[in-house]
């Protein structure tokens, strides 16, 4: 049964017209924007992430154990799909647009597919915690990401807020709950990988200096120093 457009008292209705009531008074070329955005473009920013995150952990003193945390984000959003095949399943939601009027939708090929949960927060949450784990910067931006999905869903007129909400507590969910158990697997395997020929992946290589490390003066000291300093975490890990 159809929704009219003035019957919002729901609020989770209320907030989806209102979000997606600015795609109604938009130019096309943004809602256009937001599509791409929503449904792909946000997605390729947190891989990106990602592999800005792989880098630097490369780099850390706790390399292996920082690598091993960033190998859990997309199991983690693996693991959290699969949970929400039996969550969508039971709910059996059907998209906004399917039982309310009035709704801009801006993507085809959605009136089959289930509504609760929505699998872009999903699989946005989960990175953007996971990442948090491993490195608070690119943790903080990455959620940023991940809210800015959310509202693109809204906005395409997918998605009920609380698909978004139901996402995000999926996702982090599982990240939190999990991460003991995969980090007690997923270390003890980097600090093994760093120990054969896949070893470039898991830490970086060092420079050994103008003077090989072999002079003892001034200058290998103060080289000493500095990796006694470099040996300080600079951020938080799933170990700590």
């Amino acid at each position: 049964m159809s929704t009219p457009l003035a019957d919002t008292t729901n609020p989770d209705l209320g907030l989806l017209y209102a979000v997606n009531g600015l795609a109604k008074r938009a130019p096309a070329s943004l809602d256009h924007l937001v599509s791409w955005v929503g449904e792909y473009g946000i997605l390729i920013g947190l891989a990106l992430l990602g592999v800005v995150g792989w880098l630097l952990a490369r780099r850390r003193p706790d390399a292996p154990v920082a690598v091993a945390g960033l190998l859990w984000a997309p199991l983690s959003v693996a693991i959290a799909e699969l949970a929400n095949l039996p969550i969508s399943a039971i709910v059996d939601r059907p998209r906004p647009f399917v039982e309310h009027t009035g709704l801009e939708v801006l993507v085809d090929g959605k009136a089959g597919t289930h509504s609760f949960v929505s699998d872009h927060s999903t699989m946005s949450m989960g990175i953007a915690v996971a990442l948090f784990l491993v490195n608070r910067r690119l943790g903080w931006i990455a959620g940023g990401l991940a809210l800015l999905q959310g509202f693109c869903r809204m906005y395409m007129g997918v998605h009920y807020p609380t698909d978004v909400i139901g996402g995000f507590a999926l996702a982090t969910a599982v990240v939190l709950l999990l991460a003991p158990i995969a980090m007690a697997v997923l270390v003890p395997l980097c600090h093994a990988l760093a120990r054969t020929p896949l070893a470039p992946l898991i830490r970086a290589k060092r420079g050994t200096g103008q003077d090989g490390g072999r002079g003892p003066g001034r200058r290998g000291g103060r080289a000493r120093r500095a990796v006694r300093a470099e040996e300080q975490p600079r951020e938080s890990d799933l170990a700590a």
